[in-house]
């Protein structure tokens, strides 16, 4: 009888042991297949990023073709270019066609939030709030906005009484609200030096705060833009860029990157372009 029973606990105790191996087994082979997934996960976005970048050399190459007439032309439109089974789109905006935070004129900076949808009222106030943030001294021009005016909105910082160091620093301009920024971003440069946009490069929305301009002659002139034959000379770009380079494989990984280039020309020994802002995903 004791053997019977002894037999029985041995046997018990080796279902236990099997049942805690299959356990074990079944959570080791999950795991592989959870590392595999993300093994082959990494590989495809390595792979999409890497056909990014070579998108973003291809738009360098072609905005410096020796070739004048078959260069790239830096006003938005897209580039398809094909590199290691992955499609990669480009698209090249001239930084000259862009309102510059620090050289544009009042005049400018109040047609951009007009077109922008913002009021009379708060175009002009955020327009005059840009020129006191980058311009030296203490008192405020009418509308404007120095360290008092911060101080009383209780934001806890005043105006840089400089130049803007980045585009993304317009944020902090007192007054500009998340949709505000969120619709004037892509028309913002701090690289271009000009008053205001060239209208060979400018999008639409650059395009239409050109004073005299507004949305009926921007639309004219990116109409004839489009056309074969408009008024877009292959060669004509300026020195500084955004190249927008986004891959996607035949699985469906997408990878994009954003680059601020300066180019330098094709001399021996000498870098051809230096990058003054770099960004990966689509996050502003």
């Amino acid at each position: 009888m004791m053997a019977r029973r002894d037999r029985g606990v041995a046997l018990l105790i080796v279902l236990w042991g099997c049942t805690l191996l299959a356990i074990m087994l079944g959570g080791f082979a999950a795991l592989a297949r959870t590392e595999g997934l993300q093994a082959r996960y990494q590989y495809a976005q390595t792979r999409a990023h890497y056909a990014a970048e070579a998108g973003v050399m291809r738009a360098i190459e072609g905005l410096q073709g020796r070739d004048i007439g078959s260069r790239w032309i830096a006003d938005g439109r897209s580039y398809l270019f094909e590199f290691d089974d992955a499609k990669v789109t480009i698209t090249i905006v001239d930084e000259d066609g862009k309102v510059d935070l620090n050289a544009a004129s009042g005049d400018v900076l109040t047609g951009l939030f007009k077109a922008a949808g913002a009021t009379d009222d708060k175009a002009r106030s955020l327009s005059s709030a840009i020129q006191d943030w980058r311009r030296p001294g203490d008192a405020a021009s009418p509308n404007g906005a120095k360290k008092p005016q911060y101080d009383a909105a209780g934001v806890g910082y005043g105006p840089r009484n400089g130049p803007f160091a980045t585009v993304e620093e317009a944020r902090m301009v007192l007054g500009m609200d998340a949709k505000t920024w969120s619709a004037v971003a892509p028309a913002l440069t701090i690289w271009s030096g000009r008053e205001r946009p060239n209208s060979e490069h400018a999008q639409a929305l650059a395009l239409a705060a050109i004073p005299g301009l507004g949305r009926a002659g921007a639309d004219a002139i990116l109409a004839k833009r489009g056309q074969a034959d408009g008024g877009v000379v292959a060669g004509g770009n300026g020195v500084t860029h955004t190249i927008r380079a986004e891959a996607i494989l035949d699985d469906g990984t997408r990878s994009s990157l954003t680059s601020t280039i300066r180019l330098r020309g094709i001399r021996s020994g000498n870098q051809p372009y230096a990058v003054l802002r770099w960004r990966e995903g689509d996050a502003e």
